[in-house]
């Protein structure tokens, strides 16, 4: 028995397939181009990724040979909607969380709801980021798509849909619309009357590993199937990540070392909204029931990429494309042992949580004739470390962190999460599987199935632990007089960006 899961992200897709221990039979990728225009547009091309993630599970599939697929699901990003009609018919492209349309509508959701109601009744504060100022443009300025739109479908749901599924929506993904009642788990039809938006556009509401049909048999027959795959409702890309590390309950949190890096905090109760919205903190289901998770992110691997591609564009031209060097282990030899003696402010584009902050710029402080350029480097991955390792000092008392699970391309740096080990002075523990989301969704595709009876039986058959990296006292002891000098400064600079930043 074999089990597919598919992880969909900004940039790419992905599909691998997984025996029901966890093992991985086959890996596919595709990579797509955002489209970017005026107004602050930012868009998918919601057919041509719909291409890419059948072509990623035609080739993962193909390793299947006698097995059997049994069943697969979808971890996506959150916000991202495609319209759909009834008929499967694509109505436009899908509009990213980032895409500044509709966030004029911004003051009108305020003037309805509060944040600490909406808070309250979704679990997260209000946002442009979020679906619903999104679904209002459509409503409101392209009236045409809206009227013939039967469903608003999230790419996990509108994936499952196109490939013969009911459509539906998962409890995790539907809070990333601001009209989901986390409590109920229901469409806000008040708070959606009150603007104008019809919730009958939509999908039905379902539990993460909900069986929404079966692959369409033309469908599997052009993608060299075998058999008809159970379709199984998916979740939220960091609900999946989590899952996919084994991070089911209290204590442990996942930490995702990707294009941003967001730490995945599981508990069982919910915070109230005056300890949560003042530290910029959500409440969304876990992919597992019972379970909620927050979310702590800023910027990760973007920024050593950057750095890269400044720093080091004449290697990155020469070896990277002929696949002679590694560039990242080439940065991290160049490092210094202990701290680095800059200190780098993070904050090079908009910023997670507390503050969100749209308009701000980084910083580099410490530079003098001797500085070289792995100080530079190992400054930007402590200035990251940094950023989260408050965030996760000011967590309510309520949640806890007593040690990590680390995923993601970055993991494979042994250096690097020692780093984090240090920085955080906790425990960092690595999977043998990397691709955490998309095993995240086989595990789903699994209980879905009827192979596991429930999500802790799946991760504790799927997930194999790696080593972990113990944090060094002297290392952390040095680290912790860095982060103090951080804590120190980082006002003040927060008090000049303020002053000169429009």
């Amino acid at each position: 028995m074999a089990l597919l899961g598919i992880d969909l992200g900004t940039i790419g897709c992905k599909a691998l397939l997984f025996d029901n221990k966890g093992n991985r039979l086959s890996k596919a990728y595709r990579e797509y181009a955002m489209i970017t225009g005026y107004g602050g547009l930012a868009e998918l091309d919601s057919a041509g990724v719909l291409e890419d993630v059948k072509a990623v599970i035609r080739e993962a599939a193909a390793a299947a040979g006698e097995d059997k697929i049994e069943a697969l699901s979808v971890s996506s990003m959150g916000e991202a909607f495609i319209p759909v009609t009834r008929n499967r018919e694509i109505l436009g492209n899908s509009i990213l969380g980032f895409d500044s349309r509709g966030n004029e509508y911004l003051e009108e959701v305020r003037s309805f709801i509060s944040d600490e109601k909406l808070y309250e009744v979704n679990g997260n504060p209000i946002g442009a980021n979020y679906g619903l100022t999104k679904f209002l443009w459509i409503a409101r300025d392209d009236s045409e798509i809206y009227k013939k739109t039967d469903y608003f479908l999230m790419w996990s749901s509108f994936v499952l849909f196109m490939l013969g599924g009911r459509p539906v929506c998962d409890y995790s993904l539907a809070n990333r619309s601001l009209l989901f009642d986390v409590d109920s788990c229901s469409w806000n039809v008040d708070l959606a009357g009150k603007l104008d938006f019809d919730t009958g556009k939509l999908p039905e509401l379902v539990s993460t590993g909900t069986v929404v049909g079966k692959m369409n048999p033309e469908i599997s027959e052009n993608l060299g199937i075998q058999g008809n795959p159970l379709l199984v409702s998916g979740s939220h890309d960091q609900c999946a990540n989590a899952l996919g590390c084994g991070v089911l309950d209290e204590g442990t949190a996942m930490y995702g070392m990707g294009t941003f890096h967001c730490i995945v905090i599981p508990f069982e109760k919910r915070p109230g909204a005056e300890l949560m919205l003042p530290r910029g903190l959500n409440t969304e289901h876990h992919a597992v029931p019972g379970r909620y998770v927050t979310f702590v992110y800023n910027q990760g691997g973007i920024l050593l990429k950057w750095f890269r591609d400044t720093f080091l564009m004449e290697k990155h031209e020469l070896g990277i494309v002929k696949g002679e060097i590694n560039i990242y282990e080439d940065l991290m030899d160049e490092m210094p042992a202990g701290p680095s003696p800059v200190l780098v402010y993070p904050n090079f584009s908009v910023t997670g949580p507390p503050e969100f902050l749209e308009k701000t710029t980084g910083m580099i402080s410490g530079l003098t004739l001797a500085t070289t350029r792995g100080d530079i480097a190992k400054g930007v991955l402590e200035g990251v470390a940094y950023y989260l390792k408050e965030n996760v000092e000011n967590l309510p008392n309520e949640l806890s962190v007593d040690g990590f699970r680390v995923v993601g391309g970055g993991s494979r740096s042994e250096a690097w999460v020692k780093l984090l080990a240090d920085v955080f002075n906790r425990p960092f523990t690595r999977t043998e599987e990397n691709e955490a989301g998309a095993l995240g969704a086989a595990i789903i595709a699994g209980v879905g199935s009827g192979c596991f009876k429930d999500f802790r039986e799946g991760a504790a058959s799927m997930v194999r632990l790696a080593d972990t990296v113990e944090p060094d006292a002297v290392n952390a002891a040095a680290l912790e007089n860095n982060y103090s000098r951080y804590k120190t400064i980082q006002p003040h600079f927060g008090d000049f960006l303020a002053e000169h930043l429009d």
